[in-house]
Formats: C-alpha cells, sequence, structure tokens
C-alpha cells in the first residue's frame, strides 16, 4: 500500500480508501432512503473490513444517511475490536434526510452538532478525523456550515473537515469565507469522478489543484461499469439502483466506446478492467484516494494491485479518447 498526505495536511492516507455504504442492514423489499437492497448485513461485512486493514488500508469513508446510520455502527464496532484508533482514518459525512421532521435533514448548526455527536457513539470513537458536508444546503447559509464546524474542531471532535460534490463556485465561496473569517477551510473534495464522468475536469479539479484539495472521488468505477465487458452481467445493484439511472443515462453509446477501450487495454495487459479504470484515476493530478467499494474479495485486491498499473502515455491517451460531455449530475 501506498501512503500520502491528505492535500495540504500532514495526515498520511492510504491511495485506496474504502467505502462503506454498503455495509450496514439490507433493505427488504424495495429500497428506502439509505438502505438498499445491495446491502450487506455486519456479518458478512466483516471481512471486507478486515481484508482492508490486511492490505494496509487506513481511510474508511462512511456517512451517517448509510443505512440510517447502521453503516457507521458497523465501522465502528469493527474498528474499535480489531485496529488502533490512532493508526486509523475515519471519515465520515452530513446533510441527508435522517429524521422527518424540520429540523432532521442539512447543515444548520443545531444539525451539524447533533449528528455529529451521534456520528461519534456509533462510531464509538471521541473524534472523526475528516468530517465531510455531503452536499450543499441550499437552505442555509454556508456562513453559519462553516462556522459551526470550525467550532467542533475547536472542541476537538474533529480533525479536518471536508466536503462532496458541488459546483466549482460553491466550493470556492466556501474557502474564500473561512480565509476571510479566519474559520478552518476544507481539505478535501469528495466528488463524482472516472472514466465515464470527467465534467470535474472542467473546474473543480483545477481549484482543487490550486488550493492544495485532496480529491477523493466517489464511484471510481461507475457502479461497475468499469469492471466488465458492456452490460456483461446484471447485479442486485445494477437492478435496483434508481441513482445508477440517474448518473448514467442518455450517454450510454458514448460510455460503451469508452468500455470497449478500457476492456481492450486491460486485454492486452492480462489484468482486469478494474484495475486499468483505477489506475487511470490514480494517474490524474490532484486524485488522493480513490472510494472503492468491496461486495467481493477480488474488489480490493484489484484495487491494490492498481496501484502498481503504471499506464503510458499513450494508453492513457486511449482511454480518454472516446467521451463526449455528459451532463452535470451528482451534486442533489
Amino acid at each position: 500500500m501506498e501512503y500520502v498526505n491528505l492535500g495540504r495536511t500532514g495526515l498520511k492516507v492510504s491511495r485506496i480508501c474504502l467505502g462503506c455504504m454498503t455495509y450496514g442492514v439490507p433493505a427488504e423489499g424495495k429500497s428506502l432512503p439509505g438502505r438498499h437492497a445491495w446491502t450487506l448485513n455486519e456479518a458478512a461485512s466483516q471481512p471486507f473490513l478486515r481484508q482492508a486493514l490486511d492490505l494496509g488500508i487506513n481511510f474508511f469513508d462512511t456517512a451517517n444517511v448509510y443505512s440510517s446510520g447502521e453503516s457507521e455502527a458497523v465501522l465502528g464496532r469493527f474498528l474499535k475490536a480489531g485496529a488502533r484508533r490512532e493508526a486509523i482514518v475515519i471519515a465520515t459525512k452530513l446533510q441527508g434526510v435522517m429524521r422527518e421532521e424540520p429540523n432532521g435533514k442539512g447543515l444548520s448548526r443545531k444539525e451539524v452538532f447533533f449528528e455529529l455527536d451521534q456520528s461519534l457513539k456509533r462510531l464509538q470513537t471521541d473524534y472523526v478525523d475528516l468530517y465531510q458536508i455531503h452536499r450543499w444546503d441550499y437552505e442555509t447559509p454556508i456562513e453559519e456550515t462553516l462556522e459551526a464546524l470550525h467550532d467542533v474542531i475547536k472542541a476537538g471532535k474533529v480533525r479536518y473537515i471536508g466536503a462532496s460534490s458541488m459546483f466549482a463556485w460553491q466550493f470556492a465561496k466556501a474557502l474564500y469565507l473561512a480565509d476571510l473569517r479566519g474559520w478552518t477551510r476544507f481539505v478535501s473534495m469528495q466528488n463524482h469522478y472516472n472514466l465515464l464522468y470527467r465534467e470535474e475536469e472542467r473546474e473543480m479539479i483545477g481549484l482543487c489543484r490550486s488550493e492544495g484539495i485532496a480529491v477523493i472521488p466517489w464511484s471510481p468505477l461507475a457502479r461497475g461499469r468499469l469492471t466488465r465487458a458492456w452490460k456483461s452481467e446484471n447485479t442486485t445493484r445494477s437492478e435496483s439502483d434508481k441513482f445508477d439511472r440517474i448518473l448514467y443515462s442518455g450517454t450510454e453509446e458514448a460510455d460503451r466506446k469508452v468500455v470497449d477501450r478500457l476492456v481492450e487495454i486491460a486485454g492486452k495487459r492480462g489484468v482486469p478492467p478494474a484495475q486499468v479504470a483505477l489506475a487511470w484515476l490514480l494517474s490524474r493530478p490532484a486524485v488522493t484516494a480513490p472510494i472503492v467499494g468491496a461486495t467481493k474479495p477480488h474488489h480490493l485486491q484489484d484495487a491494490a494491485a492498481a496501484l502498481s498499473v503504471k499506464l503510458t502515455p499513450e494508453e492513457i491517451s486511449a482511454l480518454e479518447e472516446p467521451y463526449i460531455p455528459h451532463p452535470v449530475l451528482g451534486f442533489s
């Protein structure tokens, strides 16, 4: 495993981050907010969390909305029993709906303080290493959110703060206001970025490079599309993930050309397509650690192996050539 600084901080993180959205409580019947048919229960999740540690992964990402908090609880129990807290980097997020009541979501000062305390209880820890706003809250002034995040850092409950998918102007505004008011600034951006969705290269990636912000992409394998030949396999997730269809609809013909090129290059190298797709992402400027989900043993094995795959400039050009502009999605 390789380790790098998280942006301009001194915090060392593994170049692969294990995403824990898949671990918690499966939905029974139709999917519910934060609960899905493909979610693994606690017993089924344990081997993947252990495998991550065995591979040298020290960076774990979850969120309060994943399985309505159970993802944090599963991760917390595992790390409490199986790892030293000082050796692990725990990232979690807030903003989504947690309770069907007026203050049950968002980034108000009240909700930041409440949800952080709830996350700490579920994670069984005194502090979160990286606390992230899951999305922009259009109903709360960003100044209120930034000051609240600054205060929880000063209280010792959070070490660093980060953000997730939003417009570059919003992120720039947040960084500017933090500097102007003397508040703690965001150190990371968790955004949607992979071979099939490269719209972040237009503005966000450049902003992050300029400001020394760590980029930790979610869905680096496009929800499995970059792991196999085009539509060669149906999974529980591909058949039931409504968000998947939102993210990758209307560009199927162009996306297929990218996947075909990926499979071709992987075949020539004699490695799985997932390794090549992750190797491409790891080679991109500003990318610190893709957030990889795992429901089969080879998922994390491929992720770790991707660190050794060094693509040539010709291979990178070939992978990128079929891409066409996509609608900007994933900010809500």
